[in-house]
């Protein structure tokens, strides 16, 4: 099967031009219409995000609950990985089983 004589002289007219793009240069960060300040808006918003900068160079225990209500949490929160809940049958939705 032989390429029709249309698209092989296509195809070679569009070869110089491939040709030149590939040696052409990158454009400058300059000449495009991103800048300097591409993002700022993100990172703006970022740091407003952040109550204290500083928290983490402090070590001092955090206050506000007692050790009886952690731990019971905790419990709490390891038996729900544990304990599965009923499983409700799909056919029964919006129907009344009573």
């Amino acid at each position: 099967m032989s390429l029709p004589r249309h698209l092989f002289v296509r195809a070679l007219a569009l070869l110089p031009a491939l040709a030149l793009a590939a040696c052409a240069d990158a454009p400058r960060a300059a000449d495009t219409a991103l800048d300097g300040t591409y993002g700022a808006g993100v990172r703006n918003a970022l740091a407003l995000q952040i109550l204290s900068p500083r928290a983490a160079a402090n070590s001092e225990p955090v206050v506000g609950i007692d050790a009886a209500a952690a731990l019971g949490a905790q419990a709490r929160y390891r038996k729900s990985f544990i304990d599965e809940a009923p499983q409700t049958n799909v056919f029964t939705i919006g129907v009344s089983g009573k």
